[in-house]
């Protein structure tokens, strides 16, 4: 008898442990991982920053990467396979190569994991399980309209130059440079790709990787093409500053009208001292706190967030701020926007 009761005292035991960790388990943070393609871009360092305060508000576990540079999808690469290794719940994340980096999405995504891309869509869009992003093309479209606007009829002799993202041709390169294209009144041809228009107004393209030292090279480069440049796309406002200090130092500064995307602080102050004419302003902390939202919905309630009504993507909102207002376009004026700004 005794020793029947040691045994199930032994059991009782186990089951008792056995409960204490699974509540254990149960009560665990969710984790969820971030994954942006830099760490230095103030766009990116806002992001995270909107993540961690809404992880925190939520009581979510926060693991935070970042590639080396624009276009290090390697790094991101690695990230997706420490996320899926410790068993998060989730990943938000802004690809450098927004097709290479499928593979990987699809391996989180058969292991249970959530994928939800910020800022720049997958390719195809679906790879992703939801994407919450600015819509990029209407931010384009938005400092199209409004360069078209302030040229007036001079429009017809624009001497155009694009100064993009990377070679890969990411996502929201490609949706921004021919949303700027619709909106200034040029045939995109096909909407997908940089580079195949023919309109006589193009100088031509280059790329920046998204950083101001791109931006001052990439904007070298297409004066020796045609000195004669008078209006200037860029993919952010970092590639813009660039664009302005090349154009400054060869004496050309105000002559040409540089548009951008962004909204960080810093752009907004270049817009209030006239180095970026305008700028459309996304806001990357309401992207990656509403992500973070949805992974938590995702692993206690297994649903996934909807796309906003007529569009692929859960819009975040885009503003077109500028201190020449056009006739017919929507903005706000750089005080306004230094309210709002990041970075």
């Amino acid at each position: 008898m005794q020793l029947r009761s040691l045994f199930a005292s032994a059991a009782l035991g186990a089951l008792a442990l056995a409960g204490l960790s699974g509540t254990a388990q149960a009560q665990s943070p969710i984790t969820v991982c971030l994954i942006t393609k830099t760490d230095t871009n103030p766009f990116f360092v806002k992001m995270k920053e909107g993540a961690e305060a809404k992880a925190q508000e939520l009581g979510i576990n926060l693991l935070s990467y970042a590639g080396r540079v624009d276009g290090d999808s390697d790094s991101q690469v690695q990230a997706i396979e420490s996320c899926i290794a410790g068993q998060a719940k989730g990943i938000l994340i802004t690809a450098s190569d927004t097709k290479g980096i499928v593979p990987a999405v699809q391996k989180a995504r058969d292991a249970g994991l959530i994928v939800i891309a910020l800022d720049t869509p997958l390719e195809p869009l679906n790879a992703a399980d939801a994407t919450f992003a600015t819509d990029n093309y209407e931010a384009g479209v938005l400092i199209g309209q409004w360069a078209k606007a302030k040229m007036g009829a001079e429009a017809e002799n624009a001497k155009i130059a694009f100064l993009d993202l990377t070679p890969q041709q990411p996502s929201v390169a490609v949706l921004r440079d021919q949303g700027f294209m619709e909106g200034f009144g040029i045939d995109v041809k096909n909407k997908d790709v940089i580079g195949d228009e023919s309109d006589p107004r193009i100088v031509g393209h280059d790329v920046t990787n998204g950083n101001e030292e791109g931006g001052r090279q990439a904007m070298e480069n297409l004066l020796q093409k045609d000195p004669g440049i008078n209006l200037v796309y860029t993919i952010n406002e970092p590639a813009a500053a660039g664009a302005y200090e090349a154009l400054k130092g060869l004496g050309l500064a105000d002559n040409v009208t540089i548009v951008s995307v962004d909204g960080g602080c810093p752009g907004i102050a270049n817009v209030k001292d006239g180095v970026i004419g305008a700028t459309s302003m996304q806001y990357p902390l309401k992207m990656a706190a509403q992500g973070v939202e949805a992974v938590k919905a995702f692993a206690e309630a297994g649903t996934k967030p909807e796309a906003s009504a007529g569009l692929d993507i859960t819009n975040t909102g885009v503003d077109l701020v500028t201190d020449q207002p056009a006739d017919g376009i929507t903005s706000m004026d750089s005080t306004a926007a230094a309210k709002a700004c990041w970075g």
